[in-house]
């Protein structure tokens, strides 16, 4: 987290252009001299903060070969430790001649590469000491399957009351719509809105579009609800849903689900043509590819799954102007990656329940300790994708603190859980990607509506 703190700081003080205030080195001035402006400070803080971190990277190196590590994860801390003087003397290039857009990318790269040799050591040392080498595939991808046949549901229990009974059936049709995901994906779009239009951002445009958010997540999940609702049955978890329990009819759900698609289609297209086709693809995409192909037929169904998560990303950018640009694109691949490091955390917690209802679910078709080890690889991808976003302008130090000191928090959750092993600490890895994202999210909201 040093070395990402540092990729963050000077992608930020190279945006800011503060290394102008000090465009010597090692210090200020003829290189000798004090800085004089707080961002000159900022600077020389950065350059012993590098020192710093650069000592503990080799320290890393060191342990590992005294310790006799594995091959793999001493040639991680090897290229990381390798690196760090390369990177050092770049640093020293863009400081003291202002530097190419060629220059500062190599900067940036190289420090990603020694942040990514860090994660891998780091994966592939917890992989050996917590890992159970029993713990391979528990089941063959080909022969997973649902089981055969419907299981049939209690009658449902509806209040007798007429007032209360509505409010119930009011409840059902609300849980169709998985309201818990609403907020997340709205935000996702509203990000998407801000980076695109900073704070000249309009009312109506944000109104508009997390309106037709808010209705076509709700006819994904509605749909999700209709096809999964036999496999529902057979899942603790789940078996008390609506069209599990027969609350609410097929018939009923898929007219509801259409009402919600075609108020969605009509509130994008009052924004653009291209929101109501990418809206569409959302619902689409979430409903019938990921659900009916991806989820029952394939281990890698979450990884190709978080195309739906990102696609909001793309419809709040589209929304403001009226294309996919590469400001979208960056924000979608951020939450693309993160999809993984969140979702196989709840998959490790109802492993066996995902069994019962025959999805080859990470956990279920590779086991427990390679399911641990993905999430740290795409913990530490989403990182480096949320340190590519950060190279944008109109993000600040919110957004970088943010960055470094939730995902710091996440990362820690991440190792408890190869530690632990335990269904509580999966839940705890859960509820601090949820944290991570919507406070990342919000930082990003923030810092290009500030004025």
């Amino acid at each position: 987290m040093g070395v990402y703190l540092l990729l963050l700081v000077g992608t930020t003080i190279a945006v800011t252009d503060a290394a102008a205030t000090c465009a010597a080195w090692p210090a200020c001035g003829d290189g000798f001299a004090l800085p004089t402006t707080t961002a000159g400070a900022l600077v020389i803080g950065h350059r012993l903060a590098a020192v710093v971190v650069g000592l503990l990277v080799l320290a890393a190196g060191i342990s590992a070969w005294q310790a006799d590590r594995s091959r793999r994860v001493r040639a991680a801390l090897g290229v990381s430790v390798l690196c760090y003087p390369a990177q050092a003397a770049l640093g020293a290039v863009v400081a003291t001649t202002g530097g190419t857009s060629a220059l500062s990318t190599a900067h940036l790269f190289v420090g990603m590469v020694i942040f990514g040799g860090l994660v891998a050591a780091l994966a592939w040392t917890l992989e050996t000491e917590t890992g159970d080498p029993s713990d391979g595939p528990v089941t063959d991808p080909d022969a997973l399957s649902p089981p055969d046949g419907p299981v049939d549901p209690d009658p449902p229990t509806l209040p007798d009351d007429p007032v209360t009974r509505a409010r119930a059936i009011a409840g059902a049709y609300l849980r169709l719509t998985k309201p818990r995901l609403m907020w997340l994906l709205c935000l996702v779009a509203s990000a998407g809105m801000a980076l695109a239009a900073g704070p000249a951002l309009a009312p109506r445009t944000v109104v508009l579009t997390l309106l037709g958010g808010v209705l076509s997540i709700g006819a994904s999940g509605t749909f999700n609800h209709v096809l999964e609702r036999d496999v529902d049955r057979r899942m603790n978890r789940t078996s008390d849903r609506p069209l599990a329990t027969d609350v609410v009819s097929v018939r009923n759900a898929l007219a509801f689900g259409g009402l919600l698609t075609v108020g969605s289609l009509v509130a994008f297209a009052a924004v653009n043509p291209l929101v109501a086709v990418l809206g569409l693809l959302a619902i689409v995409f979430y409903s019938v590819i990921y659900t009916l192909v991806l989820k029952p037929n394939t281990v890698q169904n979450t990884v190709i799954g978080g195309a739906a998560g990102a696609l909001p990303a793309l419809i709040g950018w589209a929304a403001v102007t009226g294309s996919i640009g590469l400001g979208g694109l960056v924000l979608a691949t951020v939450i693309f990656l993160w999809t993984p490091a969140h979702f196989y955390n709840l998959a490790l917690a109802y492993k066996d329940d995902y069994a019962r209802g025959g999805f080859p679910m990470m956990p279920v078709v590779r086991g427990e300790t390679e399911t641990r080890k993905h999430i740290l690889w795409w913990l530490g991808a989403t990182l480096v994708g949320a340190g590519a976003l950060a190279t944008w302008e109109s993000l600040g130090w919110l957004y970088v603190l943010t960055t470094v000191g939730l995902g710091a928090a996440f990362l820690w959750a991440v190792v408890r859980l190869h530690l632990d092993r335990t269904e509580s600490a999966a839940f705890r890895a859960f509820h601090a990607s949820n944290a991570y994202l919507g406070a990342l999210l919000l930082a990003v909201v923030v810092d290009t509506l500030a004025v």
